[in-house]
């Protein structure tokens, strides 16, 4: 009876099938190789099916003369660059726009026009297909992608696959893999528009730069509802991507290649809440700016770091391309400075999906004449700037033109001030315009007023729960740390909702006015004592975060003043963090100011091009810069993926305090999440937000209670002892270094005896460090950050002891960066052998001296670790170099280890027969320095031993060689001519060998 045995080859047949169900023809890779009777390509170098790309062109140009499509065809097959992404750049701009080809007329002049490369209105105008093992030889080095996807001949999207059974082919390896083609076969990847990667059950989606981050789900399919957890999510990615109306709109409206002027930033595709959303709002787009329509587009929600920016940038690509909308005025507002300057950035950066440079209204004046333009145009400005000049003037009317769209960005409040406020002016300036806001933070409990100046929402809402999931955000935690000091529970802060509003929505001018309202306040929390108490709590708290977490952090303070003197104390405490150069220092306060200010607030003051240069180190996450302090700066819509802790010191509420939060959100390598630190108890102000954003439809909490994240790192801390149950580790805590080193073999030991132990304890040691990164410095992490130190030792060297595992970059990094690992371990590196007290030799001389100390090695199972790690490094050498010896000593060990893991054998005989292998290895190399031999001579024996054909093949084509040389035919060649004939047929097979994979 025969046993199925689940292969990867059943999750491609599955792929194959979803995209013929999708109208896509199928083909097999070798089927249509050169030399077959299918062949569709001269050499496996071509990439670029091109009697398909030839059709297409002739197809889709009807107009253009034979010169046209042949200069077309040439342009898309014959990349300019030597980079492989400007490669790709230039494509993709020839894929969506067109290529641009010159011809002559018959009367001899010479005319351009653009070829169409793909038909994006009527799908079925395109060639689709699917090949399965597409071979690519490239630089002498040979790939095999397992699915490719052609449209008109071209290789747009790649599908690397795992097979879901193998519990070590895991998605993160075809990530691997697809890297790798990158480097060797770059030519297939010119053309691509997407990458997919599956173990069959899950699988992401990216784009050619993406890192494992950005590699993310695709979880609906029509858009409608998120597709069920029992559907594989290869099937999801496949239906909801590649049907063919979607990949055309996601590859012409939902690509961008982000370039901040002085080169690309990388290139990112929507992801499916950003696609979908986008696709709806422009149906109600053209639906409110019709005749009867009510200007009222809607609301897009979508969480904080979820991508909102570059969702508005998608929305307004689509918007001017849109034939309904007529060459469409885009109006992008906000209500801060800030804000407009860092939504402008993200614009500017998508300026080609803009098909236009985006511009910045300098000044009122200056939004007016932007303003009045017959057509098109994307200005970016605050709602401030639509105050009129005089105190009595009435704003003009700028517009009356229906095809204006205003693009609110987080302006909540200032929107809906129609008797004398913004929201009026701009209205009287722009009567006809219609009206679409993005949000992250819901504001009113019902949100009548988004609503009745937005519309509804527009669907699907993208929530933190969802964001979360997806792995778009990491989730926020929340830890209280009250610094009362004068203030009792009588005195504490409350929030002034009606100042709050005031101030949020304000230029700064504004909100001097009302400091005599927030005087008192402001005093309290800034007394000397206090900041003394908070500067050294904030230090302390954060210098044992970066033992945990790499990473950066910032504190928000209730004023300017606050912020230099926190500064001043905290730079006290550590003065290695000051510098007064900007290029340099650990530390700095982000704020604006003016001459007026005190003399000491000065060298804070920077203006807009300083400011940006801190952003930008700030974002490095390699840069020194750690710390900033801020007030307003920084708290919306500025990315620094690296910020993981948040200390927040000023009274906040609402969707303010939301934005603020969510700066700590954002996705960067084993970032497990971000904290928020509160030191004036906003408790209340967090579940009044979660309240707003429950109540509005969202799900997921705003930020995570850490105790929630200390009870996991307990529970995960009792497996781990659960594994140790009847060992005693505690000289790692107490004992000298020799002493913590010496613990580890015993407990390799009581770790290998388990069943399984090996596989359970890596599993829940990293788990437990997890957990343990987000509950630090909580007391109850503190407590036991010494057995975690020796759980992750234990963890490191059983990994290090077997190169079969393939453990995460994330296990790695946590490995390495957990404080217990550093602050408690050794510093050296941990080795095996150092760890079970023997020297680390050399295989290829293991001495019998060696073998003997192994032997008697007390920790048995240790020793068959040892053996088997030299043993197979061995067998590796060899393989380079002699198949036929690899091969048999590769079966010898495979057949130990074997039995060993099968416990078919005691410890001690697989002891026995690793030993008695390494003398053979040893034996082999012996035997060819007595017969006077080379190595590759010894390997052509032996493969002459075991195959005489590979050898003859050989000696005959050296044979013809030295006859050619002499002159005369093989069959007159002197005997004694075929021994050096026979001598380098003896070189060369053993040089062919080596290549042999």
């Amino acid at each position: 009876m025969s046993t199925f045995r689940f292969a990867e080859s059943v999750v491609e047949d599955a792929a194959l099938a979803w995209l013929k169900a999708l109208g896509y023809a199928v083909a097999h890779g070798p089927d249509i190789a050169p030399g077959e009777v299918r062949a569709e390509r001269e050499d496996y170098g071509q990439v670029v099916l091109e009697r398909r790309l030839r059709d297409a062109l002739a197809r889709l140009n009807p107009d253009l003369p034979p010169e046209a499509v042949e200069d077309a065809f040439r342009r898309l097959t014959r990349p300019e660059a030597a980079d492989l992404i400007a490669n790709n750049r230039a494509f993709h701009r020839m894929l969506v726009d067109g290529v641009n080809v010159e011809y002559r007329r018959p009367d001899g002049t010479i005319a351009g026009a653009q070829a169409r490369v793909v038909d994006f209105d009527a799908p079925e105008n395109n060639d689709w297909l699917a090949v399965n093992q597409f071979t690519v030889v490239e630089n002498r080095r040979e790939r095999r992608p397992d699915v490719v996807l052609f449209v008109n001949g071209l290789p747009l999207a790649v599908i690397e696959l795992k097979n879901p059974a193998d519990e070590n082919a895991t998605i993160w390896s075809a990530f691997n893999q697809l890297q790798t083609y990158k480097q060797d076969i770059p030519s297939l990847f010119t053309y691509n528009e997407a990458l997919v990667i599956s173990d069959g059950v899950e699988a992401r989606i990216g784009t050619l730069t993406a890192n494992r981050e950005r590699f993310m789900p695709w979880r609906t399919i029509e858009g409608k509802d998120l597709a069920p957890a029992s559907m594989p999510q290869l099937q999801v990615v496949i239906e909801g991507v590649f049907e063919k109306q979607r990949f055309l709109g996601l590859m012409r409206h939902f690509v961008v290649f982000e370039d901040d002027g002085r080169g690309m930033v990388g290139k990112k595709m929507a992801g499916y809440h950003q696609f979908h959303a986008v696709n709806r709002a422009i149906d109600e787009t053209v639906a409110a700016c019709g005749p009867q329509g009510d200007r009222r587009i809607g609301v897009v929600w979508h969480t904080q770091g979820s991508g909102k920016s570059l969702t508005m940038a998608f929305y307004a690509g689509r918007v001017i391309l849109h034939p309904a909308m007529a060459n469409s005025t885009l109006v992008v507002i906000t209500d801060r400075n800030d804000l407009d300057d860092q939504l402008f950035g993200t614009f500017a950066r998508c300026k080609e999906l803009l098909r236009q440079e985006p511009v910045q209204a300098a000044s009122r004046a200056d939004l007016r004449a932007k303003l009045q333009v017959a057509s098109g145009g994307v200005v970016f400005t605050t709602i401030q700037k639509f105050f009129p000049e005089g105190q009595d003037d009435r704003q003009p009317v700028l517009s009356e033109r229906r095809n204006i769209v205003v693009i609110a960005d987080e302006a909540h409040r200032s929107q809906y001030d129609f008797i004398d406020g913004f929201a009026r002016h701009m209205r009287d300036a722009l009567p006809h315009a219609s009206f679409i806001g993005f949000t992250g933070t819901p504001l009113e409990l019902t949100d009548k007023n988004t609503r009745a100046v937005f519309g509804d929402y527009i669907r699907p809402i993208y929530d933190i729960q969802q964001a979360v999931q997806d792995g778009a955000t990491v989730p926020i935690y929340y830890e209280s740390r009250l610094a009362r000091l004068e203030l009792d529970e009588a005195e504490r802060p409350t929030l002034d909702a009606e100042f709050e509003e005031v101030t949020e929505g304000e230029e700064i001018e504004h909100k001097e006015r009302l400091k005599t309202k927030w005087a008192q306040l402001e005093a309290l929390v800034g007394a000397e004592k206090r900041i003394r108490l908070v500067a050294q709590d904030i230090v302390n708290h954060f210098e044992q975060r970066l033992e945990t977490l790499d990473g950066k952090a910032m504190v928000v303070c209730m004023s300017r003043r606050i912020c230099v003197e926190l500064y001043r104390e905290i730079v006290r405490l550590r003065p290695d963090w000051e510098s007064e150069d900007d290029e340099r220092g650990g530390i700095k306060v982000v704020m604006t100011g003016s001459a007026s200010d005190p003399a000491d607030w000065q060298a804070h003051i920077r203006n807009k091009p300083r400011r940006e240069a801190l952003a930008n180190r700030f974002r490095d996450p390699a840069d020194s810069l750690r710390i900033v302090l801020v007030r307003d700066m920084w708290l919306t819509g500025f990315d620094a993926p690296s910020l993981h802790t948040m200390y927040v010191d000023k009274p906040m509420r609402g969707h303010g305090l939301m934005q603020a939060i969510a700066r700590v959100n954002r996705v960067f390598k084993d970032k497990p999440g971000g904290l928020v630190v509160d030191y004036l108890g906003l408790a209340h102000e967090l579940k009044q937000a979660l309240a707003t954003y429950t109540e509005s439809g969202g799900k997921g909490k705003t930020a995570i209670d850490q105790e929630e994240a200390v009870a996991v790192m307990l529970e995960k801390y009792e497996i781990c002892c659960g594994i140790f149950h009847g060992f005693d580790w505690s000289p790692w805590k107490t004992g000298s270094p020799q002493q913590r080193l010496s613990i580890l073999p015993s407990a390799q030991e009581h770790v290998l005896v388990q069943a399984d132990g090996k596989l359970r304890l890596i599993k829940a040691v990293s788990e437990l460090s997890k957990a343990f990164a987000l509950a630090v410095p909580h007391d109850a992490a503190l407590a036991i950050r010494d057995d975690v130190g020796f759980f992750q030792a234990v963890k490191a060297v059983l990994a290090k002891s077997d190169p079969g595992d393939r453990r995460s970059p994330e296990d790695i990094d946590h490995a390495i960066r957990q404080i217990v690992s550093r602050a408690v371990a050794s510093d050296e590196v941990i080795d095996i052998f150092a760890a079970a007290g023997l020297k680390k030799p050399d295989i290829s001389i293991l001495s019998d001296e060696f073998l003997a100390e192994v032997r008697g090695l007390p920790q048995r199972n240790l020793a068959v670790e040892m053996l088997r790690k030299l043993l197979e490094g061995e067998i590796k050498t060899r393989r380079r170099k002699n198949v036929v010896q690899a091969r048999s000593f590769a079966e010898m060990l495979e057949n130990a280890i074997q039995r060993y893991q099968n416990r078919a054998i005691e410890t001690a005989h697989v002891i026995e027969e690793l030993i008695g292998l390494a003398k053979e290895m040893r034996e082999a190399r012996q035997r060819g320095e007595q017969l006077g031999l080379t190595e590759d001579e010894i390997a052509f024996y032996d493969a002459l031993e075991v195959n005489d054909s590979a050898v003859e093949s050989a000696w005959r084509a050296n044979l013809e060689d030295d006859c050619a040389r002499v002159g005369q035919s093989c069959t007159e060649q002197p005997d004694h001519r075929l021994d050096g004939s026979r001598e380098r047929a003896g070189q060369s097979a053993g040089h062919h060998q080596a290549d042999s994979p």
